[in-house]
């Protein structure tokens, strides 16, 4: 997946290089050329601690007059920047220093000193008034948090964008800050708010530093399949023109979609299984590549058993184009587990749907929020007795 415009983040590049070096299921000899790459990448920047922590985690060799070469440069660099930090303190104005303190800032993320770059981020903030340029200090810091998957240093950073846009800040940004906010939810499986902030950014993103947008597409039609109704679905994905245009360039993507909406099961297995390799090799998918299988299965299932009172069990394995133990096996675990309402009728080789009345859900949620109220409504009449 190319990007079409903009450049993503270089160290978000690495960190996605990293996570396939490590991966079990990439081949030995693509993790050679993977290996080369990080390495170069981590010797241009200078990165050297992580270059120790790869070293020590035997992903890289260690190299210790290497690893001297670069804090050299790096105490070197580091002195010259304190240099233009205390000129500017000397002889300049406000804006001046900031500069001097954010380009500090950046050396550190450059080379992949975690602590020190978030320290002299704070410093930069302490020296920054406009309310944008506050934001973009936050965006450096979500990248960060990204790059080592730091998901309570991103909840943080999200909370304070949030509140840093109470006091102001433009369209722009507040766009690009949906866009970090679903991938975060995205990482930590929350699909559902992940999908639906994906599909608020689709005709304004700008976010190229955190992914190319073809990779921004694949992530808002993958959430969106599990989360949306049918009419939902058609509506805001389907139809999309900002998907249309993109959704033909990656693999198996629009047969993933649009054999689902269509109920052309057979080919939608044939898609979900060509998906597969991209969810598992994809560095925010892959913590929940099983659980994200389960839900599309649920998904596609419970689409196919909409139609019928009862069916076949034959007749829907030859709808899937699967064997007939296969789907029996697969019906029986969602079913224990609660994701699909039918039961099987084992000797007639037959499913019989039992969908919830919506009618009757709603009365008993009715009787309960009612007996909630009236508990609290006990409770208080005790308190204001007393």
């Amino acid at each position: 997946m190319d990007s079409q415009e903009g450049t993503q983040q270089p160290h978000l590049v690495l960190a996605n290089k990293l996570f396939l070096l490590r991966h079990p299921h990439v081949q030995d000899i693509e993790k050679v050329r993977l290996k080369d790459e990080v390495f170069s990448a981590v010797k241009s920047d200078d990165m050297a601690p992580l270059y120790e922590t790869l070293a020590t985690d035997s992903v890289l060799e260690r190299d210790q007059g290497l690893l001297d070469s670069m804090r050299a440069k790096i105490d070197e660099e580091i002195k010259k920047l304190d240099e233009k930090i205390a000129d500017a303190e000397l002889n300049l104005g406000e804006t001046e220093v900031r500069e001097a303190h954010l380009a500090k800032a950046l050396y550190f993320i450059q080379i992949g000193d975690k602590e020190k770059a978030l320290e002299q981020l704070k410093v930069t903030e302490s020296k920054t008034v406009a309310v944008g340029q506050k934001m973009d200090l936050v965006f450096h810091t979500l990248q960060l948090g990204f790059f080592y998957m730091d998901f309570d240093l991103i909840s943080k950073s999200i909370d304070k964008a949030k509140s840093l846009f109470e006091e102001g800040g433009d369209w722009e940004r507040k766009n690009r800050l949906k866009v970090y906010e679903g991938l975060y939810c995205m990482s930590t499986r929350n699909f559902k708010k992940a999908a639906s902030l994906f599909l608020d950014s689709i005709s304004t993103f700008t976010t190229y530093e955190l992914f190319p947008y073809d990779t921004f597409i694949f992530y808002t039609v993958l959430t969106s399949i599990i989360t949306l109704d049918r009419v939902s679905l058609k509506q805001k994905v389907v139809d999309a023109p900002e998907i249309l245009t993109i959704i033909e360039k990656i693999p198996y993507l629009s047969e993933f979609l649009n054999s689902l909406y269509e109920c052309q099961y057979k080919s939608f297995f044939v898609a979900f299984a060509g998906l597969t390799e991209q969810i598992k090799l994809d560095r925010y998918l892959h913590p929940h590549f099983r659980y994200y299988m389960r839900e599309v299965r649920t998904v596609v299932y419970s689409q196919f058993l909409e139609s019928y009172k009862s069916v076949t069990i034959e007749a829907m394995a030859k709808a899937f184009g699967v064997t007939v133990e296969f789907i029996d096996l697969e019906l029986s675990r969602f079913i224990a587990a609660g994701k699909l309402h039918c039961k099987i009728d084992k000797v007639a080789g037959v499913l019989e749907t039992n969908r919830p009345d919506a009618k009757n859900a709603l009365y008993q949620a009715t009787i309960k929020q009612g007996d909630f109220l009236l508990n609290r409504i006990q409770k208080l009449s005790r308190v204001i007795d007393l």
